[in-house]
């Protein structure tokens, strides 16, 4: 099953693969690209739609930050009904492009297991382009996992790439994500959500 171009499988059958805890990245990916998630007031997300890039009112000086996992994105926007995330994108990239953020993210709270010291880390993170952080993943109905997921932040030269030529497809998900809300609370029947298998992280840099 496909909604335009991403592949759809049951909430349920995934979920009997997914691990159930550490820290994943749940996404929809192949050789050449993965899908990640945003979502907008209708000012920034229809240009982008109908652009196939960002512009217009998205800003470049400040730091956007993209979700790989959909129902992550769903838990941030209240499946596209909270006000100024109403536009939600599904944004193919490169495949290269994430992994080189992969590789340049500096997480945004100091981990013991990358830096050895507080100033370590301070001094990675204040100049970083780019920035990973480890979040609860959620449930359709909202309800936190114990499974981690990750969103990544980008700012300057990094997000500038990001809104023009790392974008293969952008895809308005705004009336999928509205019409599968009804089916997000259990027994989750009828729930169908982007494919999504976990994603190596070999790129992840230390």
């Amino acid at each position: 099953m496909e909604y335009k171009s991403i592949k759809l499988e049951r909430y349920l059958e995934q979920k009997k693969v997914w691990p159930k805890e550490g820290r994943h990245i749940l996404a929809q990916y192949n050789d050449e690209s993965i899908i990640v998630y945003q979502a907008y007031r209708p000012a920034i997300g229809l240009y982008a739609i109908e652009h196939q890039h960002f512009g217009g009112e998205f800003s470049l000086k400040r730091m956007s930050w993209i979700k790989p996992n959909f129902l992550w994105m769903m838990y941030r926007s209240n499946w596209g009904r909270t006000e100024g995330q109403e536009v939600v994108l599904a944004i193919r990239l490169k495949r290269s492009f994430f992994d080189e953020v992969l590789s340049l993210a500096v997480p945004s709270s100091f981990d013991s297991d990358l830096y050895k010291t507080q100033e370590e880390w301070k001094r990675s993170v204040g100049p970083s382009k780019a920035r990973l952080q480890w979040d609860p993943d959620h449930a359709p109905s909202g309800g936190k996992c114990i499974r981690r997921a990750i969103q990544l932040g980008l700012r300057g030269p990094v997000l500038e790439k990001y809104s023009k030529e790392a974008i293969i497809e952008i895809i308005d998900v705004s009336e999928f994500a509205r019409e599968y809300s009804q089916y997000a609370r259990k027994p989750y029947e009828g729930l169908y959500t982007p494919l999504e298998r976990v994603y190596p992280m070999d790129e992840i840099g230390e």
